[in-house]
């Protein structure tokens, strides 16, 4: 799959126990974008964080430690980055959804000179 230089980085911020018909949103997320085939996406998992509701949630408390986090990155084309954010929409339920323009350095073995 081919990669312009010039492409923009989606950042998804939801929660561990965000669902989208019974399964984890962030697996729903990444099987879409997979679908839809985009260049690629990683979730990363947070220790510790909060968004709109002001609630901690942290592995430092036993308590608190369910629902961690999650930041899912895509990166790809403009045009096919806002598609996927169309396309998943009705997927979210509170998450927050940014984008930013980015160059390309390398993508697989090839350098994007």
């Amino acid at each position: 799959m081919a990669l312009s230089r010039d492409a923009v980085l989606l950042r998804i911020f939801i929660g561990e126990d965000d669902k989208a018909d019974h399964r984890p949103l962030y697996e729903a997320i990444v099987l879409k974008a997979r679908e839809m085939h985009l260049a690629g996406a990683t979730v990363l998992r947070g220790p510790m964080g909060f968004g709109h509701s002001s609630v901690l949630h942290t592995t430092k408390i036993v308590r608190l430690s369910q629902d961690l986090p999650l930041v899912i990155e895509i990166v790809d084309s403009e045009e096919k980055i806002n598609g996927f954010v169309d396309a998943i929409e009705g997927m979210m339920g509170s998450a927050l959804v940014t984008t930013e323009k980015v160059k390309v350095v390398q993508y697989g073995t090839k350098r994007l000179d």
